[in-house]
């Protein structure tokens, strides 16, 4: 178990990421707040050690997003209907950034993680493969498929 200070420190360099990978999957505030409570928690009871900074990130990634999608697949969640706090966000940021965030959140899902974790938190393909236990070749086709989807939605542009 994890004292205060390593929880603290955490969550102070992770939480947007958790964030962000949270909205990507539930399009919603309040359940990303539930998941993001879920991810801290698994992180303190968690007792193992990490190699480094970047095992750390990446533990803290995958448990996100497996949490993202047992809640997804959870009771609870098939027998509610979704608000779409998603667009609501989209809406307090610049005019571009929106309709960008708002072409991504329309993925479908198996698109979302390889985007985010390339584009936003700057993964090379190789450590994105191993976070998400997939074939690098998988990955680069994932990210082609998916940067010709959004070039198609946004009508042209380059994604590099």
């Amino acid at each position: 178990m994890r004292n205060e200070q390593e929880a603290d420190r955490a969550i102070r360099l992770y939480s947007d990421t958790v964030r962000k990978i949270c909205m990507l999957h539930l399009k919603s505030i309040s359940d990303t707040e539930d998941i993001f409570q879920t991810v801290f928690l698994k992180y303190v009871l968690y007792s193992g050690t990490f190699e480094s900074d970047e095992h750390e990130k990446a533990w803290i990634i995958r448990v996100t997003i497996n949490a993202c999608k047992d809640y997804l697949k959870s009771f609870f969640r098939s027998r509610t209907v979704p608000l779409d706090e998603a667009v609501e966000l989209a809406g307090e940021m610049p005019e571009d950034h929106s309709e960008v965030l708002e072409a991504v959140l329309s993925l479908p899902k198996k698109y979302k993680d390889v985007v985010y974790l390339f584009y936003y938190e700057d993964y090379p393909a190789a450590e994105i493969g191993r976070i998400l236990g997939k074939n690098v070749n998988t990955v680069y086709t994932l990210l082609a498929r998916a940067k010709a989807m959004l070039r198609e939605m946004l009508g042209g542009g380059d994604f590099e």
